[in-house]
């Protein structure tokens, strides 16, 4: 456990691009660590667990991306030396350029790293970890939007897309976390750390937070893939699309595009990050989820349907796309619609 002088000074990092509601639910969550659960039960508030506070570049109020009017506490030049940080949720499209404030934002994060703090992230705000090196040799995590982005725009980070919560590096002093919800991952997780697992139990009640034990692959729209300028891979994209389950798709695309499927490999790996035959595979698999949440026919006519002539191929290439098998993708689906 992180040995901090209490309460821990905590900041939550924001920008306009920041998602306004994880970042207060943090915000409030943390506040409320050894009082809520007292007052709930009659009993005297304990002494103030995390300090949290909302911190921007130059601390001045500013519009967030929804239209409100968000003033944070202060400057993070002016917050001193965190014991930890936690940056929220970017809304931002993965391939966007880096806004201006990450500029200022960086240097902060490291020296705050360098100087003992705990760096964390949300969701997208990976991205700004990426950005500033504190990623680099380590496994993370980020909203499956975003995972491709991060691995290929920083290839020094072992990013694991199907993830919720990875602590990492040395004294686990980064952690990342995965899609927006998993703020209450996070939380929780650090709550125990800090202020010990009976605290962390306790919040977890208070808020009806439950870890996504699961992970978060289930939740992946597969073929969310990244924006590329070759006309001729996007057009064996867009024929792919409608002709996935034939028995040999990729020759076809092959034939189609005028190149040898070997040539065609190279090309589309270096405009998709994937191969042919991958992103095949994630069209039928994606397919198959739709089926499985909208039909109730049965896992093998499901595979069939979407090209797989061995339903013990279907059902492998799930698992390993999905992290889960079809049969409990399905009961999952069933589940949350009740």
């Amino acid at each position: 456990m992180q040995a901090f002088k209490a309460p821990c000074r905590s900041a939550v990092v924001t920008l306009p691009c920041v998602g306004t509601s994880t970042a207060y639910s943090i915000l409030d969550a943390l506040a409320s660590v050894g009082r809520d659960w007292e007052m709930l039960h009659g009993a005297q508030p304990k002494a103030q667990v995390f300090d949290a506070n909302l911190l921007s570049v130059d601390g001045a109020p500013y519009v967030d991306i929804n239209g409100r009017r968000i003033t944070p506490e202060g400057s993070l030049a002016d917050f001193g030396q965190p014991d930890l940080v936690i940056v929220p949720d970017l809304h931002l499209a993965p391939d966007a350029p880096l806004p201006d404030e990450f500029a200022v934002a960086i240097p902060w994060l490291v020296k705050a790293h360098a100087d003992g703090a705990i760096i964390t992230s949300v969701c997208s705000g990976a991205l700004l970890l990426a950005a500033a090196g504190l990623l680099d040799g380590l496994d993370a995590t980020s909203h499956w939007s975003f995972c491709d982005v991060i691995a290929r725009k920083f290839p020094d980070v072992r990013v694991r897309r199907e993830r919720i919560l990875i602590p990492a590096g040395d004294g686990h002093r980064i952690v990342t976390a995965g899609g927006a919800s998993a703020w209450g991952d996070l939380v929780l997780y650090l709550v125990g750390r800090v202020a010990g697992q009976d605290e962390a139990r306790r919040l977890a009640k208070i808020y009806l937070l439950q870890p996504h034990t699961e992970g978060q692959l289930h939740y992946a729209s597969l073929t969310a893939g990244a924006q590329h300028e070759d006309a001729l891979v996007a057009d064996a994209q867009v024929w792919a699309a409608d002709n996935y389950a034939l028995p040999t798709p990729v020759a076809a695309m092959a034939a189609r595009s005028g190149l040898t499927e070997r040539s065609l490999l190279r090309r589309f790996r270096k405009a998709t990050g994937q191969t042919p035959v991958e992103y095949i595979q994630t069209l039928r698999v994606e397919e198959a989820k739709q089926m499985l949440e909208t039909t109730d026919l049965p896992i093998d006519e499901i595979a069939a349907e979407v090209g797989y002539t061995e339903p013990s191929s279907f059902r492998n290439a799930f698992r390993r796309y999905v992290g889960m098998p079809a049969s409990a993708y399905r009961k999952k689906r069933l589940l949350s619609h009740q």
